[in-house]
């Protein structure tokens, strides 16, 4: 039977509740126990996949096709796994499931009521993801003392009495504030929070208490908060103060032995581990005397920095192994349409144009895409991306005019991207779209080839339009490299224009599947290219 750790928060939101689960999963997951990873969010709908990245950020996607939070992807790069659809859960989930048990007679008739039906239905979540596993870390989003989250935390309750002693540890995440004109360390909020947690029948074993970096926890706070708080001793307050990256965050912990708090407290063996390897990764991301790299992300939502996490966080992998310190640009693509392409990325070493949904700033991203095919930047376009690279090659290298995709207008001659009618041959999961894990077969002789030395490769995808295969021969003969194609469906996967440092256009998303010490190809021959530029950073009007 698997060990359950509950991951809450308190006093206020975003404190890095994510990365805490992430971060206690990778010293887990190093000591050899096979660790899972669930999500609850409180709101009521069904998925992220139809919410704006304004609302809660990216929208990750896992193989199974699964469209979740983007915790899904701190969790899968810290513990190097692969999470499924029973990863994520919402409260629209939940309810879904019991009104459609409802209508189809599964409760016999009785009233459905919040208990036991909806806390039962939230159990079954939770023991669903644990077959097969040694340790379950949960997560519950938002914030102890919202009502949504309220039938959450009784279920917690229900469950860790159901589990019985020494196997369920509650992990609570707190805010300490420093109140600078007095120079005090303030832990009433935290206080609080936990008689909360405990009002509703949940009592907090760990606290990780969050600062800013140069706060300093002393004995004597740590003393004072463990007895107010309930705690065995002042061990069980860890302190998670700000870090040079996220992916130092397991290292503080090791250092004070969050792990050994929770395994005895779970009752299993205190088994060793070796952080040198990610050790050494974290002092290369952080090391300020390597050259520094500026890449552009042409998006339509950078006013979100968390819209682009699984970008960025892959850039930064490719960095490490490419020795480059990079720097991230976010580019609003509706500002390219405006003042043109040269305005905004004559400075950048190379340039991303990722994914997104609808025609708002696609001219921009066209732009961007042309810029850095004549300008010889390193460029690689995703998803919507390589829309935008494809349409551009077609109206300035093929001739086509007027060449678009019809996810932007409908009713257009030149269609090089359409979306296609459903296909026997393909395993579809909504519609006319790919979502999840498809096949990739790479052409020999190309640049994905020799990056990613195999022939065939399996990506993650999340789109509804794909290449106009009548137009593929003409685009060829223009001089576009088709280098990758989905076999038994014939579609394009990946373009690439020869003859150049870097330009590579994929439909599916790479960023998805990078790890910190395994960077993705793509990104790693991206960064590559960059980094043969560097030496050239005095031509550029650097700002």
């Amino acid at each position: 039977m698997a060990k359950y750790i509950f991951v809450t928060g308190g006093v206020v939101s975003g404190l890095g509740k994510g990365i805490t689960a992430a971060s206690l999963g990778k010293l887990l997951r190093l000591r050899g126990y096979k660790v899972s990873v669930q999500k609850i969010d409180p709101y009521l709908n069904i998925d992220p996949g139809r919410m704006s990245p304004y609302e809660h950020g990216e929208v990750f996607v896992t193989d199974d096709g699964a469209e979740t939070d983007l915790d899904i992807g701190h969790y899968e790069r810290f513990l190097d796994i692969n999470c499924c659809y029973k990863s994520d859960i919402t409260s629209g989930q939940i309810y879904s499931s019991i009104l459609s048990k409802e209508r189809n007679g599964e409760y016999g008739g009785l009233t459905v009521q919040i208990v036991p039906h909806v806390t039962n239905e939230i159990k079954d979540f939770m023991r669903a993801i644990g077959e097969g596993q040694d340790i379950v870390i949960i997560e519950i989003g938002g914030t102890v003392g919202d009502m949504e989250q309220a039938v959450f935390i009784e279920a917690i309750r229900q469950f860790r009495h159901e589990l019985g002693a020494n196997n369920s540890v509650s992990v609570h995440v707190t805010l300490i504030p420093y109140i600078a004109s007095s120079g005090e360390i303030k832990t009433k909020p935290t206080q609080n929070s936990v008689k909360d947690l405990q009002r509703m029948g949940v009592f907090a074993d760990v606290l990780v208490c969050r600062t800013t970096a140069d706060v300093e926890l002393g004995q004597e706070h740590r003393d004072k908060i463990a007895m107010f708080c309930g705690l065995d001793n002042q061990e069980d307050v860890i302190h998670n103060r700000d870090c040079r990256t996220i992916y130092e965050v397991p290292l503080m912990f090791e250092k004070q032995n969050f792990y050994t708090i929770v395994l005895k407290k779970l009752n299993l063996k205190l088994n060793k581990c070796d952080l040198t390897a990610w050790g050494q990764m974290v002092d290369k991301l952080c090391d300020d005397s390597l050259p520094e790299a500026t890449v552009a992300i042409v998006g339509k939502y950078t006013e979100v920095a968390d819209a682009y996490i699984s970008v960025t966080e892959a850039l930064k992998h490719a960095g490490i192994v490419n020795d480059v310190r990079v720097n991230v640009k976010l580019v609003q693509a509706e500002n390219i349409e405006r003042d043109g392409a040269e305005a905004w990325l004559r400075s950048v070493h190379g340039v991303i144009i990722p994914g997104g949904y609808g025609n708002r700033g696609v001219e921009g991203k066209v732009a961007a895409a042309e810029y850095a095919r004549l300008n010889e930047i390193p460029c690689l376009g995703i998803g919507l991306g390589m829309q935008a690279a494809v349409i551009e090659f077609a109206r300035h290298a093929c001739g086509i005019k007027n060449a678009n995709s019809t996810e932007f207008a409908e009713k257009i001659k030149n269609a090089v991207v359409h979306k296609i009618p459903e296909q026997k041959d393909i395993h579809t999961k909504g519609g006319t779209s790919r979502l999840g894990l498809y096949d990739c077969q790479i052409k020999a002789g190309t640049l994905a080839a020799q990056l990613y030395g195999k022939n065939t490769v399996q990506e993650r995808h999340r789109h509804y339009y794909e290449i106009n295969n009548d137009y593929r021969a003409q685009l060829e003969a223009a001089g576009l490299v088709i280098s990758g194609v989905n076999p038994q469906a014939n579609l394009v996967e990946i373009v690439e224009v020869p003859n150049h440092p870097f330009f590579v256009a994929c439909l599916f998303h790479p960023e998805f599947i990078s790890r910190p010490q395994r960077p993705h190809p793509l990104f790693k021959g991206l960064i590559a290219a960059v980094a043969k530029r560097l030496p050239l950073q005095s031509e550029f009007d650097l700002r």
